[in-house]
């Protein structure tokens, strides 16, 4: 038996006890709007990183003006908990991930907004639905490659739900919105540098199957995972969308670069 299974057999009856108790107490804490749902939903996903034996390092700082929009790169479902260990967020999703079992459960206990990349013409209404939870207060992590990456790069910005700063603007009655970009880079495993084909281990591209994918990370285990936190990005009437996209792109890779390099 792998060491990495050894400690999910040890690991994981645990996480399941906590993760039960945690849901009972944040259910409640959310419809009453208690910063406490914050909170809780921090510590489900620092278990479930310690869990899968992941350590977690922050670099920089989340912005604290509000409204908040997070630019992020996307390698992994691990993703998700990573960035929300660090604070309490909500995520854009693609629709399919609201009926995915267990993930599709925990997604919209974490108020995820679900998009329909289908629906040409859609745009619009998605990106106004995101602005409101903006300027409720809510903030709100955008993957705008689209897709998983494979850890090693960044690929292109869509500039398309950038529009939903725009309409935080108009929904908030505020000057700015602010653009943050955020990198997250898979660094070590076992405490040595991980490669480039060393992150296939943690990237989970295309259509891969997630249950042998899960299996597999388990298995390997111990992993060092940094989230980098890059300067705010003003978004007030007088910003051009596709700029805006297209400078937390180029931060977002500077970013993740410097962080794979050191």
């Amino acid at each position: 038996m792998k060491p990495g299974h050894v400690r999910a057999a040890l690991t994981l009856p645990l996480f399941c006890v906590a993760a039960f108790i945690l849901v009972l107490l944040y259910l409640p804490a959310r419809r009453l709007r208690w910063r406490l749902a914050g909170f809780l939903q921090m510590i489900f996903h620092r278990l479930a990183l310690w869990t899968l034996g992941i350590r977690l390092h922050v670099r920089g700082r989340p912005a604290s003006e509000r409204p908040l929009l997070l630019a992020a790169n996307h390698a992994s479902w691990i993703d998700i908990s990573a960035y929300s260990a660090v604070m309490p967020l909500s995520f854009v999703a693609k629709r399919e991930v609201g009926t995915w079992p267990l993930i599709g459960f925990f997604a919209r206990l974490q108020r995820s907004v679900f998009i329909d990349r289908t629906r040409r013409g859609a745009t619009a209404d998605q990106a106004d639905s995101i602005g409101r939870r903006l300027a409720d207060g809510d903030v709100i992590v955008l993957f705008p490659e689209g897709t998983t990456s494979d850890g090693n790069q960044v690929l292109p910005f869509r500039s398309s739900l950038f529009g939903a700063a725009r309409a935080a603007l108009d929904e908030a009655g505020v000057e700015a919105v602010f653009v943050q970009p955020v990198a997250i880079a898979y660094t070590h495993m076992l405490g040595l540098p991980l490669g480039r084909s060393g992150r296939s281990i943690v990237s989970w591209v295309g259509d891969q199957d997630l249950a042998p994918h899960a299996k597999e990370m388990l298995a390997a285990s111990d992993f060092d995972v940094s989230i980098v936190f890059g300067e705010p990005i003003r978004f007030d009437r007088s910003a051009d969308r596709k700029k805006v996209s297209f400078e937390a792109e180029t931060a977002v890779r500077r970013l993740l670069a410097a962080e794979l390099r050191g």
